[in-house]
């Protein structure tokens, strides 16, 4: 098993130094899930929501978690990112909205921890902006699909 990288030889923990590691292309996918009702998904669909664009605005805040990742998870390292994409498609067998994200940068770490942000982020703007009409949405099944890059190489999560 590998040591945590997040913690010195006392424990503590502690940013990783990167400043030795090759710059390097690297890429992220995540994906995540909001499941709602019927009704729900198809208010968001044919444009009925008060708020607004829900997909719309949800790929927006998506974009920008990622963009602000470093802010958020105290280890992360600030990243120049060169690429962000966040897809939502509409899935009536959920039913609700499947929710992925692509990041990408030339650097030396990686940018997992930016795609499954910008999902997290994306899953709860969208949830924040129909909790009015269904507060019981469910937000899950956020993970990392596929890292490529750095040292460790490209991996792949097994398809469920």
């Amino acid at each position: 098993m590998m040591a945590l990288t997040h913690f010195d030889a006392e424990g503590n923990a502690h940013m990783v130094d990167v400043s030795d590691k090759p710059v390097t292309a690297r890429e992220a996918r995540a994906a995540g899930w909001v499941r709602m009702s019927p009704e729900t998904l198809d208010m968001i669909t044919e444009g009925r929501a008060k708020k607004g664009d829900v997909m719309g605005v949800a790929q927006l805040a998506g974009i920008m978690g990622a963009k602000r990742t470093a802010e958020l998870i105290p280890l992360c390292h600030p990243l120049p990112v060169t690429k962000v994409a966040v897809e939502i498609t509409p899935d009536a067998t959920l039913p609700g909205l499947r929710i992925g994200a692509t990041v990408k940068t030339t650097g030396q770490t990686g940018v997992e921890m930016e795609a499954l942000t910008a999902v997290s982020t994306a899953c709860l703007t969208v949830y924040d902006m129909v909790k009015a009409v269904q507060k019981d949405m469910e937000i899950g099944g956020i993970h990392l699909v596929m890292k490529d890059g750095g040292k460790s190489g490209r991996f792949e999560a097994p398809r469920t």
